[in-house]
């Protein structure tokens, strides 16, 4: 495989990587806060929402691979695998190396919801919250193209929705997932009797 196009798809693929990952957790912050309508029911957000994480592991997974075996940067494998052991952009890629990490481990528990539980899943898929900003670090400070417009702009474009799920997830709390069911039946029901 020629260099160019080692280049060009690790660049590619971590690029898509964090449009994917943006769009995971943007879904998974609508999905806790129960977001619906009427053409967009809560089943939809949390289907989208698995499929993108799956399809963001598979090209964060070409996003590794071809950085690893690009003879431009000599990387190996262990630079892959422990964070901040490359000599390349030591700092920049041991932060992808981390998130990489804790975004594997969201994933395996979410294999093993059943073995883990629902709280265990739960604690541990928190970590969303810490491996998409260390990833989106990640991507700020590596790659030959950190400094050009169009990735900048992307990088902003996925800050940007990231910021406006969060503070939407803070904004409207906790919500009681019982709350429509309750004024649907008192509705029902008719006016309440002294």
């Amino acid at each position: 495989m020629n260099d160019t196009l080692l280049w060009y798809t690790t660049r590619g693929a971590g690029a898509v990587t964090l449009m994917l990952l943006t769009g995971v957790v943007v879904l998974g912050v609508l999905t806790a806060v129960r977001f619906e309508t009427d053409s967009w029911p809560r089943l939809v957000a949390a289907g989208l929402h698995r499929n993108l994480a799956l399809l963001s592991v598979l090209f964060l997974g070409l996003h590794i691979v071809t950085a690893v075996v690009d003879p431009y940067a000599h990387l190996g494998w262990a630079s892959a695998i422990v964070p901040f052991a490359s000599w390349y952009r030591t700092f920049w890629l041991g932060l992808g190396t981390i998130a990489a990490e804790l975004l594997l481990a969201i994933v395996a528990t979410s294999l093993l919801r059943r073995v883990v539980g629902p709280r265990g899943w739960r604690t541990i898929h928190w970590l969303a919250y810490v491996s998409w900003p260390v990833a989106f670090v990640h991507g700020l400070g590596t790659g030959t193209d950190s400094g050009s417009g169009w990735l900048l702009g992307l990088d902003a474009v996925s800050a940007g929705a990231v910021v406006v799920a969060v503070v939407t997830r803070l904004w409207v709390g906790p919500t009681d997932p019982l709350a429509r069911a309750r004024d649907l039946f008192r509705a029902a029901d008719g006016p309440a009797q002294p």
